[in-house]
């Protein structure tokens, strides 16, 4: 039997898609599939994918903006690196994914600044340091916390991780955390290069993005 007029009418309020056979029982429509304009960073190795999807400025739904840095104008940014030299071959593996991110993005060398520091606990007095300068764009903070048979881990990963955050603050620029916080060396190496990426170049990709950000947007 044919649908009436009526049920034709409320089958199309439903969906513009929606259509009934005749004789078919009325279903609810298919929810409709979301598409976000972001996705999860990638690999270090696949950086470059993901440089060439990320606009900076992305209009939304509802007429609002929604502002994102951009990896690829990365013109006249300047960055400072604070590295701790404890664990000194994982800190130095993270440094040169770092650097070597660095001049992938086309960052000049003339702009960016290692200051080298004893240890983890020591990097948040170097990056407010820098941060208040006025110097850099952002602050990148590279070190490696490996836990021991004491307290003595948890003490300078967690001063280290709130120090990082509070000089980002007092300063007014980003600085990121880089510092490595694993439970032996093996997951560290992996960490630096390994099987599980280098740490160190994902964070320069942040300090990238989000020195984009304050220059181009929240200036």
């Amino acid at each position: 039997m044919a649908a009436s007029p009526a049920t034709s009418s409320s089958a199309a309020m439903l969906s513009p898609s929606f259509s009934c056979l005749p004789d078919a029982p009325l279903r609810a429509p298919r929810a409709a599939t979301v598409s976000f304009l972001f996705s999860p960073r990638p690999a270090a190795l696949a950086a470059g994918a993901r440089a060439s999807r990320i606009s900076p400025v992305v209009a939304a739904a509802g007429g609002h903006q929604r502002l994102m840095g951009s990896l690829t104008n990365t013109e006249g940014l300047r960055f400072g690196v604070v590295v701790a030299r404890f664990n000194e071959v994982v800190t130095n593996l993270l440094l040169q994914g770092a650097l070597e991110t660095f001049e992938r993005y086309n960052v000049k060398k003339d702009n960016i600044t290692v200051v080298s520091v004893p240890g983890s606990f020591e990097i948040p007095v170097a990056a407010q340091k820098l941060g208040k300068s006025g110097k850099f764009d952002a602050v990148l903070c590279i070190g490696a916390v490996i836990r021991g048979d004491t307290t003595h881990y948890d003490a300078v990963a967690n001063s280290a991780a709130s120090g990082v955050l509070s000089a980002g603050l007092s300063a007014g620029i980003p600085c990121i955390f880089g510092v490595l916080t694993c439970d032996d060396m093996d997951q560290a190496l992996n960490r630096a290069g390994g099987k599980a990426g280098n740490k160190g170049a994902e964070a320069a990709l942040t300090a990238i993005e989000m020195a984009s950000l304050f220059q181009h947007h929240l200036a």
